[in-house]
């Protein structure tokens, strides 16, 4: 058989368009005018076709690349007889990423218990989205999860309870305060058995509804440990059964696990990971948050409220340290005022179990050099889970950290094998991880779609709430981006006042050329609903004319982005305009 070189054919004045789909893998045969890959010019998509039979030898081009005329894309291998007697092959993986070398994938071995058009393996928000996208696409879909119930980390021990007891804190939080307004409740009775039960059937509700979803969408839930055994198998292992898996298709969404450290004794009950903050055991008289970050402060929101003398201690200089520090100042302050201790650029180096209590040794500033807890959170991050998936018998390649590469259609190097959710990458999001979910399910399901998302929104749910999205000052600074901002502070806002908080601020970054909104900073109770309008800002392409004439309703909380907008344009009224600099022209 002779083998072939196909370039990218004339395709006018264009160069440098990008690649946006590769349609076929090493080993898939094709016939003459069967699609290849996808272009997109600034006007419109074009595909190059194959230009006779055979079998695909390699692949030249990914997708993000950009190619003129006459760039090898792909390596054809003619047939020498009808399409057909090819057909038999079944596809091998795709040229891997430079960064890493692609495992040899295991060949199947054995007949399969189930067979599925799209096996899904996790079914937590990215999962079960991309079951069901799937399933509604026409795919017989088979959904495999450790966990005995849908959802995932987030539904189950993670996004969701930690909501409900957020809200229950708050609740405590404010009635207190109240006190200096007139109304006073006297102590909350706590009774942590009803709170928890109470927790519990949030996440039983929503759990329900997620079965019912797959049982109407004839999905196939499979529960125990899924490993890959092939490239076209999965290995499900639950009560001492085995159940083989075969695939056509495969999306990973197989989540992360909390990062431990060597130097605290984890098998002690008295220290804890966020699943276990979540199961409220009991509430401690003193409890030591090592971490700083989103997951160690929501918790310390929670059990703060609760009762419990809470201490955090930050490796970095800041809390919260993605966010920009006057972003975080607000909570920075108020929080100072309710736990025991915030120790900043503080390292914990030992943690001993005694019949006493949990006793720490600390190094850094202002810190004792130790100090004795009851419990102990450990919230300093998570790990993704790609090492422990049996990802190397499929041929996928997996990063020396645990991540999985992709592309913008969430392909892993493997042509039959997309990924999603935490173990792609930052940032570690449920919403990141469900419109991964509909992309890799309508890619599989044949839909020209990419992630293309320009940002992706953060939220710390703390009190007060902490929320960002696009570029902070910190990253415009880094990178040597000019821009503007526009600053509007909550004590101006009546309705902030009417709730008894005048610490929050909306900040947005504006591009200093085009005034078009890059970034927004939030800090202030439901922050986390009105980023929201930021984000959607972003992905429009608005600037800051369009955010300020937009007609919000008065008086709320979300007139602060339209006031911080016209801060920045130096048309506010509520405030005394800032002065800006004339623009320079050529």
């Amino acid at each position: 058989m002779k083998s072939i070189e196909i370039r990218v054919p004339d395709i006018g004045d264009f160069k440098d368009v990008p690649v946006i789909e590769v349609h076929v893998a090493p080993g898939a045969v094709v016939n003459a005018e069967d699609p290849l890959i996808t272009l997109e010019s600034d006007k419109a998509t074009m595909e190059v076709p194959a230009p006779r039979a055979g079998r695909i030898v390699g692949i030249h081009a990914k997708v993000g690349d950009r190619v003129s005329e006459g760039t090898l894309i792909v390596s054809l291998e003619e047939a020498g007889g009808s399409p057909a007697s090819l057909a038999g092959a079944s596809a091998a993986q795709s040229t891997p990423p430079p960064s890493a070398p692609a495992p040899a994938a295991k060949a199947a071995t054995g007949a399969s218990d189930l067979h599925a058009e799209v096996l899904v393996l996790g079914a937590g928000p990215g999962g079960y989205t991309a079951a069901f996208r799937a399933a509604d696409l026409g795919k017989k879909v088979v959904l495999v999860e450790r966990w005995p119930m849908l959802g995932g980390v987030c539904l189950n021990v993670g996004c969701i309870p930690s909501k409900a007891l957020l809200h229950a804190a708050k609740v405590i939080d404010e009635a207190s305060e109240m006190a200096a307004h007139g109304i006073g409740f006297g102590k909350p009775a706590i009774e942590p058995d009803k709170l928890r039960d109470w927790k519990d059937s949030v996440v039983k509700r929503l759990v329900g509804g997620l079965t019912q979803l797959a049982k109407q969408r004839k999905v196939t839930v499979v529960s125990g440990l899924g490993r890959f055994i092939s490239a076209s198998q999965v290995e499900v292992e639950a009560d001492g059964k085995r159940t083989t898996i075969s695939f056509d298709q495969a999306i990973i969404a197989a989540g992360s696990e909390p990062v431990t450290l060597p130097f605290v004794p984890h098998g002690d009950k008295r220290v804890i990971d966020s699943t276990g903050a979540l199961a409220m055991e009991d509430i401690p008289a003193r409890l030591l948050v090592l971490g700083g970050g989103i997951i160690g402060l929501e918790m310390a929101t929670v059990y703060n409220a609760l009762g419990s003398k809470v201490t955090v201690v930050e490796l970095m200089d800041q809390i919260i340290p993605g966010a920009d520090r006057d972003i975080v100042t607000p909570l920075m302050k108020r929080i100072s005022k309710h736990y025991e201790k915030i120790y900043l650029k503080t390292k914990v180096t030992k943690v001993e179990a005694k019949a006493d209590g949990l006793h720490v040794s600390f190094d850094g500033e202002g810190a004792p050099a130790t100090d004795r807890f009851d419990k102990v959170l450990v919230a300093v991050g998570r790990t993704p889970n790609g090492k422990l998936i049996g990802a190397e018998n499929a041929g996928v390649v997996v990063d020396e950290r645990g991540f999985i590469p992709v592309d913008k259609q969430m392909r892993t190097n493997v042509a039959t094998i997309f990924a999603i959710g935490d173990i792609v990458g930052q940032p570690m999001l449920a919403h990141k991880a469900t419109h991964e979910g509909k992309v890799a399910a309508e890619v599989a399901a044949g839909k020209h779609s990419a992630f293309d998302a320009k940002v992706i929104p953060s939220v710390a749910y703390t009190d007060p709430e902490v929320a960002w999205v696009g570029l902070t000052e910190n990253e415009a600074k880094a990178k040597g981006i000019a821009y503007g901002k526009g600053v509007f502070p909550w004590a101006a806002s009546g309705r902030s006042l009417s709730l008894g908080r005048d610490e929050g601020v909306t900040k947005i970054l504006f591009d200093e050329a085009s005034e078009r909104i890059i970034g927004c900073g939030i800090v202030g109770p439901n922050a986390g609903d009105l980023v929201a309008e930021a984000a959607l800002a972003i992905e429009m392409g608005a600037d800051a004319h369009d955010i300020g004439l937009t007609v919000h309703p008065h008086p709320t909380l979300s007139e602060t982005v339209a006031m911080a907008a016209e801060m920045f344009e130096g048309s506010i009224t509520d405030l005394i305009p800032p002065k800006r600099k004339s623009k320079q022209t050529a």
